[in-house]
């Protein structure tokens, strides 16, 4: 029977001895890189920005020290994320080391009951998983005690701290205690990122274990150069070649969409996820694409920053991201832990500008491959399923703006193009061959055999506008007979009064 020497592992990183226990039962026997430089930074109450690939344990990273720090003394601890799904995640891998101690997380995202989280903040728990706006509504609500906040943790730092959520962060800030320890961790940290960063954090210590952007040594990049109408081939060439679990990155929830399926036209299972979709929607997404109920999962880059699934086998960029850095979170889907893995990027014949820029930022030349022999075209997936979903949104009207009312049960079969409008009134066809007549204003037409009369021929039967005027009123009062039908009423037609009580 071998001893680890106390220099082995997680040994010797100042780590309590409950945690190693806990560490050795779940198989967590070597540190990787950043885990063996920040975590006893971190231990000791400095703060820290941290910068590694992707895959490489950030979350433990920051996770140990906070649960031991936080299980000596009354405190509580906030880590806050971009996304619902990364802080999903992260509460899963934090609750794995603390449940055997009693720890006790709150996860506070947007899309779940506010009212829950209600209940979870009244329990005072350990560590608080939030994304930034969820945050703020209980903060506004009053629902949060953050006093005995000493802890921060930005995951994914870079974009917690760009434009988007760089006013939702400053209140954040501002809102904290103003001693407490700040972490920063992401895999790209640009420099004017930093300089923000460092407005509110305290001589923080960098721990570099890569330069920033740089991406994992073991994914194979390339690159297609291909039109944009032959991406969907060129998709189902590679969906053909490769039989393992795929990820695609669309650059819009509308491309995603259509993305999706068409993969599913290819007789592929596919999942969509993105902001359009409801949190109970990418869950199941996410979850059927680990489980193996979807092999493909088609994402805008809300599933770029920290999405943890093991075995993917090939990460497709369908479009190329607006960020360089985005990129680099991309293509760190795959590979992870030190796994193999290969990333494979579409870009038209005019993105050759901002494929220089990506190469700039991970320094290194993408490879570009030939073309392979495409299948034969297919004519676009979203046109059909979105007219047959439109038709059943429309319901009685069949989803068609300006077009003819379809009454409940009609064939939902459709023509080129608006169908033709109604008549307002009803007209007989005039006969083949012969200018339409002029109709004697004697003559009844079929509404009045019926028992009525349209408008213009209740105009013509009741003569000249001083008749008319004369025929509206009754009696003495002159009342306008405006009311009279029960049309706009809200409480339906009045009775009239009869003759003879009027003239009293």
């Amino acid at each position: 029977m071998t001893t680890k020497k106390p220099t082995e592992g997680f040994y010797g990183l100042g780590i309590a001895p409950k945690l190693l226990e806990i560490l050795d039962k779940k198989k967590f026997t070597t540190p990787t890189p950043i885990q063996h430089e920040a975590i006893p930074v971190a231990i000791s109450g400095k703060d820290m920005i941290g910068i590694a690939q992707t895959g490489t344990g950030k979350t433990l990273a920051f996770g140990i020290p906070m649960i031991q720090r936080l299980a000596s003394g009354n405190s509580q601890g906030v880590i806050l994320v971009p996304t619902r799904e990364l802080a999903l995640q992260v509460d899963e891998q934090i609750q794995a080391i603390g449940r055997d101690l009693g720890l006790y997380t709150a996860v506070l995202i947007g899309g779940a009951s506010i009212e829950v989280q209600k209940k979870m903040l009244r329990r005072n728990p350990h560590i608080i998983v939030a994304t930034p706006g969820r945050f703020l509504d209980h903060m506004n609500q009053r629902t949060l005690r953050l006093e005995g906040v000493n802890m921060l943790v930005l995951d994914e730092a870079d974009r917690m701290l760009d434009m988007g959520f760089a006013p939702q962060i400053n209140k954040i800030f501002e809102a904290l205690p103003k001693v407490r320890q700040t972490l920063l961790f992401s895999a790209t940290m640009p420099a004017d990122i930093v300089k923000i960063a460092q407005k509110h954090m305290e001589l923080p210590v960098r721990v570099e274990m890569a330069r920033s952007g740089t991406t994992a040594e073991n994914v194979i990049q390339e690159m297609f150069i291909v039109r944009k109408d032959d991406k969907d081939r060129l998709l189902e060439s590679l969906l053909g070649t490769y039989q393992g679990t795929v990820l695609v990155f669309s650059r819009t929830r509308h491309g995603a969409t259509k993305i999706c399926r068409a993969i599913k036209r290819m007789g592929h299972t596919s999942a969509e996820i993105h902001s359009n979709r409801s949190l109970s929607q990418r869950k199941e997404a996410l979850l059927g694409f680990k489980i193996g109920k979807y092999r493909t999962l088609v994402a805008t880059d809300i599933a770029a920053r920290g999405i943890d699934v093991t075995g993917i086998e090939l990460v497709i960029n369908y479009d190329l991201p607006d960020s360089p850095e985005d990129y680099v979170h991309r293509i760190g889907r795959t590979g992870r832990a030190g796994a193999k893995g290969r990333a494979i990027s579409f870009a038209a014949p005019d993105q050759r500008f901002k494929v220089r820029i990506i190469e700039r930022l991970v320094q290194s030349q993408i490879p570009s491959l030939q073309l392979p022999e495409l299948p034969p075209h297919r004519e676009p997936a979203f046109r059909e399923e979105e007219e047959d979903s439109r038709e059943s949104r429309g319901g009685r009207f069949g989803g068609q703006r300006g077009g003819a009312r379809r009454p409940f049960g009609r064939s939902s079969e459709r023509s080129e193009g608006f169908a033709p409008r109604k008549p307002m009134f009803e007209t007989r066809a005039p006969h083949a061959g012969t200018a339409p007549a002029r109709r004697p204003a004697a003559t009844p037409s079929a509404s009045a055999a019926m028992g009525e009369r349209s408008p213009r021929e209740r105009v013509i039967a009741s003569g000249n506008r001083e008749d008319r005027r004369k025929s509206v009123q009754r009696g003495p009062a002159k009342k306008s007979d405006r009311g009279g039908s029960s049309h706009g009423r809200m409480f339906g037609k009045k009775p009239r009064k009869s003759a003879g009580k009027s003239e009293r």
